[in-house]
């Protein structure tokens, strides 16, 4: 499971898919410095590369999940810094239950199991196990623009694409920053930073059922209209 470095780009981009449960393998720092180096070769509006990534393993990570667990648990209100938006509605919400519906399917858990659940959304909070975790943030300076999230977006979508290509599993999520003072605290984040996403990055585990689901994407039809063509 996963790319390797002889794949093309189509291959890589049609192959990469979410990766929820990883080997208790380290990463080496190199080749996370590598798959940072071509993410950060993504487009940036007027060259402002806004973007920072805190690379977090180790004690410190541990220390994170276990602050953002037990604040959930606790009840504490999430402090994600940049904003959320509204609950999905619509078509978006009905996407967002059927990628549900396929992991609770994958991973046996029942509609009545509330103990299992539990344990899935608390994975989440957790990086989902990962031997890695890295922290997007922008220049608060910047927080204005939204041409600062776009580019955020374009290079943390580099970042899963290139860690694929050489053999890493990813999950893009925000579940990891929602307890904001304790990532800032134990990854030392500056304060001139915004703290935006989070990435879950691993050896993916091929044996962990969840790792199995592909999400469709809608039809072209659906997304493109042409204008001018013949």
């Amino acid at each position: 499971m996963g790319g390797n470095e002889n794949q093309t780009f189509s291959e890589v981009v049609q192959g990469r898919k979410s990766i929820r449960g990883y080997l208790d393998k380290p990463v080496p720092r190199q080749l996370i410095e590598e798959v940072v180096g071509l993410a950060m070769r993504s487009p940036t509006s007027m060259n402002t590369q806004p973007w920072h990534f805190h690379i977090i393993t180790g004690e410190p990570l541990d220390k994170i999940r276990k602050g953002n667990t037990e604040r959930i648990l606790a009840g504490e209100p999430d402090s994600r810094e940049f904003r959320m938006g509204e609950p999905f509605a619509g078509v978006h919400r009905e996407r967002q239950i059927e990628v549900a519906k396929q992991l609770f399917a994958e991973m046996g858990i029942e509609r009545e199991d509330k103990d299992s659940r539990q344990d899935w959304v608390l994975r989440g909070f957790r990086q989902f196990d990962a031997p890695v975790c890295v922290i997007v943030t922008y220049d608060r300076e910047l927080g204005t623009s939204d041409d600062t999230a776009f580019d955020c977006g374009a290079a943390t979508t580099a970042l899963v694409n290139a860690a694929w290509s050489r053999g890493l599993g990813c999950v893009i999520n925000s579940q990891g920053i929602m307890q904001s003072p304790v990532v800032r605290k134990h990854a030392g984040i500056p304060d001139d930073q915004v703290i935006m996403k989070a990435v879950a990055m691993g050896w993916p585990d091929p044996d962990f059922p969840a790792n199995a689901v592909y999400t469709p994407r809608k039809e072209l039809k659906d997304a493109m209209r042409f204008v001018g063509f013949d």
